[in-house]
């Protein structure tokens, strides 16, 4: 077994120190050493989105990056997406659009059509689903998931959750 690792990252705006194994994955981490289960184990290989989480601000498919590569690193999960209490827009719009059933695969999402926002804040349908197309959907189709996206672009603005990272 090869020697634990000491990571210093923060998660959600807060700091965080944990040990892991260099072989074990970001998500492995979050979810079972530091109990953030709101991040999804979909297939494990990187093919499905289910467990996106943004790394210094960009996308990430936490099943394929090392825990160790988060040292020193910003990660911004699910659970940090919501502001004061309050629903993100992306969220409430998920909600409102009955864009989910399962759930497994809507954190990841989730995550995924913040970064289109945030880069884009006007997205064409076209640009959702290419922006989405790495993650998958076994569930609702995608129609539903699209119109949350676009309820939603117009309703980010000011919303206090894209200052925390």
């Amino acid at each position: 077994m090869a020697k634990k690792r000491i990571v210093s990252t923060t998660i959600n705006g807060t700091q965080k120190d944990f040990l892991c194994e260099p072989r074990q994955t970001l998500l492995e981490v979050l979810r079972d050493s530091l109990d953030m289960t709101g991040t999804k184990e979909g297939c494990s290989n990187g093919n499905c989105g289910a467990c996106t989480v943004h790394l210094n601000g960009r996308p990430v498919v936490s099943c394929l990056v090392l825990a160790v590569e988060a040292d020193g690193a910003a990660v911004e999960t699910i659970e940090g997406v919501a502001c004061n209490g309050k629903l993100h827009p992306l969220q409430d719009a998920f909600l409102n659009n009955a864009a989910l059933q399962c759930g497994i695969c809507t954190p990841g999402f989730i995550m995924q059509a913040k970064s289109l926002l945030e880069e884009n804040p006007n997205p064409s349908e076209h640009d959702i689903r290419f922006y989405l197309a790495g993650n998958l959907c076994r569930c609702t189709g995608y129609d539903k998931i699209v119109r949350a996206v676009k309820d939603a672009a117009g309703k980010m603005s000011g919303c206090c959750s894209e200052a925390k990272v």
